[in-house]
């Protein structure tokens, strides 16, 4: 008896290694699958929503984009960081936005901060992989010059690495270039309001509005978009829309002297209704326009408002824009809080009307507004020798690359379905 269970103790002792390696190879096997599972999840962006891509041989593509804010993050400076995206003798650089040859004294400074999100990181785009994976794609920028303070960006970046360009103008665009070895297209299409416009006078035989005391000013077509980008839909894969400055525009606009009057189906509003629901009317028709007009496939992208920075006045009343830093967070809120009412509350006033238009539609909104609400350093002033110091537009290099970064990182969440 003893001797038997001698015997099988001895066996127990005997099998207890096998079981074990058979254990911890069973764990490891477990976690090697998870990790291959987990690296092959797709990087996190701003919103939930899915897109579909067409790209250059036919087949259809999920943008599965995350939950991470891009919006919500911090500037980091880097004294040590190497800018070599481009530089100021890119010649598409506008000239009042070409900081360094214009002599603004922190030009050189600008590009070494650095948007870290809380949650993630946003890395700068590569734009050798960017070309070459978005080969046979045409990508067209609508909007205003604030549109093209963007495409210029974009422009600069591709052309450092890619020299072979063909300067053409598609489809009624104002500018536009064709990477030849890739055959990637990008233009940019000038529109200050989206929807046609035009001076307007008054009828000597009398009409609606001479009857309400309108002699002259500007007739919008809330229902017919500008002949500049009326059959850009058709033509881009990847479209990145914007207005909003020119809705709060006096000086362009005035409500006494030349008032925006709007018609539909072309007939005049009535009663005459403010610029901020005409802007709700055209927004409405046009995202209508191209959710009904873009390609198969195409992913349509709306910039959120562009924050300008005019401090003492505003630009034609001695307003300026002279900070050597970035904002605080409490100097943010106090420039731009809605209840403030102030200068440069005009942002998140369009903003509030942006997100109405597009809630529901397949735009995906491009927040770089509250990012670009702490850059009160990042605007061209007084560089070049400006009448008026230009707090609105931003200098280049500058923060509309990190614009491009955000952008380019939606677009790089593109998974291919099997």
């Amino acid at each position: 008896m003893a001797t038997r269970d001698h015997h099988q103790a001895a066996k127990k002792v005997s099998i207890f290694p096998l079981l074990s390696l058979i254990f911890f190879a069973s764990i490891f096997f477990v976690l090697s699958v998870f990790r291959r599972t987990s690296i092959s999840m797709p990087s996190h962006s701003q919103s939930s929503k899915t897109f579909i891509f067409k790209d250059s041989v036919g087949s259809e593509s999920n943008v599965q984009v995350g939950s991470c804010d891009y919006s919500d993050g911090t500037w980091i400076y880097d004294p040590n960081v190497k800018f070599e995206r481009y530089d100021n003798t890119c010649k598409e650089i506008f000239k009042g936005w070409n900081c360094i040859s214009g002599g603004k004294s922190i030009a050189l400074e600008l590009i070494k901060w650095r948007w870290k999100p809380k949650q993630c990181d946003l890395p700068s785009f590569d734009p050798v992989r960017f070309l070459q994976k978005y080969r046979d794609t045409n990508i067209g920028f609508i909007g205003d010059s604030l549109n093209r303070n963007m495409f210029v960006s974009l422009f600069c970046t591709l052309k450092r690495v890619s020299s072979e360009v063909k300067k053409w103008r598609p489809v009624g665009a104002d500018r536009g270039f064709t990477f030849l070895l890739y055959n990637l297209t990008i233009a940019y299409h000038r529109t200050n309001l989206l929807a046609r416009y035009g001076r307007w006078s008054a009828n000597a035989a009398g009409g609606v509005l001479e009857n309400f005391g309108f002699k002259e000013g500007f007739r919008v077509d809330v229902d017919i978009p500008e002949s500049t980008w009326v059959d850009a839909p058709s033509f881009h894969d990847i479209l990145i829309l914007n207005t909003g400055h020119w809705w709060w525009a006096p000086s362009k606009f005035d409500p006494q002297k030349s008032p925006m009057l709007f018609f539909e189906k072309s007939q005049p509003v009535i009663p005459p209704i403010p610029p901020d629901l005409g802007l709700d009317m055209v927004l409405k028709h046009m995202i209508q326009y191209l959710e009904e007009r873009t390609r198969p496939g195409a992913i349509k992208f709306f910039l959120a408002q562009s924050p300008r920075h005019f401090e003492g006045g505003d630009w034609d009343q001695g307003g300026s824009c002279q900070r050597l830093q970035p904002l605080s967070t409490e100097q943010v809120e106090e420039l731009f809080c809605v209840k403030n009412n102030g200068t440069n509350v005009e942002a998140r006033l369009v903003n509030q009307h942006l997100y109405n238009a597009l809630e529901g539609s397949s735009f995906q909104i491009l927040n770089i507004t509250h990012l670009s609400e702490f850059r009160a350093d990042a605007h061209p002033s007084t560089a070049g020798g400006k009448k008026h110091e230009d707090c609105m537009h931003w200098c280049l290099p500058g923060i509309t690359d990190t614009w491009n970064d955000l952008f380019i990182e939606h677009l790089n969440n593109v998974k291919v379905r099997s």
